[in-house]
């Protein structure tokens, strides 16, 4: 396995964008004084750092870095993205550290957390968990919404359900059996994984979604950068946290994902081998995974898009950028190695 020390890497992508960060006024501020310059002024200027997710010791081709400004531009809306090639470690980001909202891509970390336990002993994939069924209640009306129990399922099936169709009831019951959000975010914390935090269970984000717009407002709770998802994917992919079997569990599940056709996969050519997991909730989209490319090197990308005017619209701009990075990624062939698969 490659050896990247994903948390130590140093990271400049604290960007002109995200220090726009609270409100419309400063995003629309930011986005225009984007637009007004051309991209090599962009680069050269302080704001220049939101390109790069690190110090670059080898970057990606400056064709890739000019594409990615042009089709992640925030006037409609944030717009957060990161690659990793895990062969290479060339690695590329726009607001690769502001805060996202997860949406259901949480269940990747959920899914991670369980499978820990299992390695620990702690858990089973066999045991059997209930269902967590919403109870109708209005919005806000209590801290947690209300749910009650339904089918027994074992742990293996609720997280095929929770990562290949993103079904919610099947997320709340690995959630509530490994102890609530805030193990989650504390497994993610032992990982070295230091922002990504989960705050509250899929019932009560769905029920309460909507309370602010993403598009404009950065809601630390349920969020990730960009960055910090490529570096859980990437560490799973490569085996660091689990075991061989629990990291074929999740990383299985990825490459059956049914949701999303729309987004990653609308970018990839046909045949491409990829896993990745979606997520929706109001005026955002998103969709991260890991990409096989034909070369054999794998490529990590998280891509968090707010606005863009619809659902649609964020959908394929969530297929653009992927587009982006496989075509990019794909010019960057460094002499490359297997070490970024698995080790057998």
């Amino acid at each position: 396995m490659l050896g990247l020390n994903l948390t130590n890497i140093r990271r400049t992508a604290i960007s002109a964008f995200a220090a726009m960060g609270l409100g419309a006024a400063g995003l629309a501020m930011t986005a225009g004084a984007a637009q007004a310059q051309s991209f090599e002024e962009f680069l050269k200027s302080e704001n220049g750092a939101v390109l790069d997710g690190r110090e670059r010791v080898r970057d990606v081709p400056p064709a890739l870095r000019q594409a990615l400004f042009a089709v992640a531009q925030p006037d409609n809306g944030r717009i957060g993205v990161a690659a990793l090639d895990l062969n290479t470690g060339a690695e590329v980001s726009i607001l690769g550290e502001q805060a996202f909202p997860m949406a259901s891509t949480s269940k990747i970390a959920i899914a991670a957390t369980f499978l820990a336990g299992v390695d620990a002993g702690r858990y089973s994939l066999q045991h059997k968990y209930p269902l967590m069924i919403p109870v109708a209640s209005k919005a806000f009306s209590t801290p947690v919404a209300p749910v009650k129990p339904g089918m027994m399922l074992t742990a293996q099936s609720l997280i095929e359900l929770m990562i290949t169709r993103s079904d919610n009831t099947a997320t709340d019951a690995m959630l509530a059996a490994v102890g609530g959000p805030k193990a989650v975010t504390a497994w993610l914390r032992s990982a070295g994984i230091d922002r990504q935090r989960i705050d509250r269970d899929i019932a009560t984000l769905v029920r309460d979604d909507g309370e602010f717009d993403p598009a404009l407002v950065v809601d630390e709770r349920d969020s990730t950068p960009p960055a910090e998802m490529v570096e859980l994917i990437a560490g799973l992919y490569q085996g660091k946290w689990l075991s061989p079997k629990s990291r074929d569990v999740v990383i299985g599940a990825m490459t059956r994902t049914v949701t999303g056709r729309s987004r990653i996969k609308a970018g990839l050519p046909s045949g491409v081998e990829f896993g990745h997991k979606t997520g929706t909730l109001n005026n955002t989209a998103s969709d991260v995974g890991f990409v096989e490319m034909p070369d054999g090197r794998v490529i990590v990308m998280a891509i968090y898009v707010t606005g863009q005017g619809g659902r649609a619209q964020r959908s394929q701009k969530i297929a653009s950028i992927a587009r982006t990075l496989y075509n990019g990624f794909a010019q960057n062939r460094y002499a490359g190695n297997e070490a970024g698969r698995r080790a057998p």
